[in-house]
This record gives structure tokens, sequence and C-alpha cells, in this order.
């Protein structure tokens, strides 16, 4: 039995060890947010913070999660971070299929959490392990730097 905390409650799987965390996510635990894009940790669809780290669920097995806090969008949803990037995307267009949307909020709330006030390169940077094929990026990149300007003092870590 593996337990850890997702999204703030403590849970347990008897799935394999070798499973994906992808997969654990989404069958057991129903949370579909988290998608499966490439399934080799290129396109940053299913991204997750492991212990306030951003990750790739699709690379992670189960085995390598004991004990550890995993936070998936729908654990997100609530907080003022998520309702100013959900604002802001909406706000810049930077919002079209959607597929890739989760894993783009993981991403800008992971590097705003780590630089409130990012230049259009950090952001960039912060955002390149993720991809979209509808926006172009410049809707997301400019969605992200109104997020950034909206939230200050929002983004202090705890």
């Amino acid at each position: 039995m593996i337990k850890f905390t997702l999204n703030g409650r403590i849970v347990e799987t008897d799935a394999p060890p070798t499973a994906r965390l992808l997969d654990l996510i989404r069958d057991e635990f129903e949370l579909i947010g988290t998608k499966e894009g490439c399934g080799e940790g290129e396109c940053g669809a299913c991204s997750v913070f492991v212990n306030n780290l951003l990750q790739n669920s699709c690379l992670i097995p189960i085995g390598a999660i004991a004990g550890a806090d995993i936070q998936t969008i729908e654990g997100i949803m609530e907080t003022e971070q998520f309702k100013l990037l959900d604002e802001s995307y909406s706000n810049a267009g930077g919002v079209q299929c959607g597929y890739c949307i989760p894993g783009m909020i993981m991403a800008s709330a992971a590097l705003l959490s780590n630089n409130p006030h990012p230049t259009e390169a950090e952001i960039r940077d912060g955002i390149s392990g993720n991809l979209c094929r509808c926006t172009g990026y410049n809707m997301i990149v400019d969605a992200i730097n109104l997020a950034a300007k909206k939230g200050d003092g929002l983004w202090q870590k705890k």
C-alpha cells in the first residue's frame, strides 16, 4: 500500500509501484484535469506539483511518491492564484482548445511563485516544457505577464 497526500487529502493505493502517477490520478482518483499528451515528459499536459515542485506525472512511478504531497490542477482551483491566472488567461485570450491549459496553469503558478515579476524571456523559459498547438504562445505569455502585474504580493511563498 502506497500512502501520500493528494490535493490536501491523505490517500492510499494498492496499485503496482511501477504504475505511472498520471494514470493513478486520472483512473483511480478520477482527477481528469491532468492530461496525457505525449507520455514522454515533453509536452507538460500532465504537470502536477510533487512536494511543491513542478513535475511531469507521466514520468513518475507511484512507488516514488510514498509520503509525498501531490497537487493537481483540481487542487489549486480554489486558490486566489488560480483565480487570478484563470482571469488573466481569459482576458488575454490565452485559452483556445483548452487541452494544454491545466499544465500551462501549473507551469505559470510555479514560475510566478518563484519569480513574481518575470521578464518576457523568463516567462517563455518558464513555460518551455509545455506545448500548445493553438495559440502560438504569445497570448499565454501575455496572460502570465498580466497575472504578474495584477498579482503583486499574491505570489509570495508562505
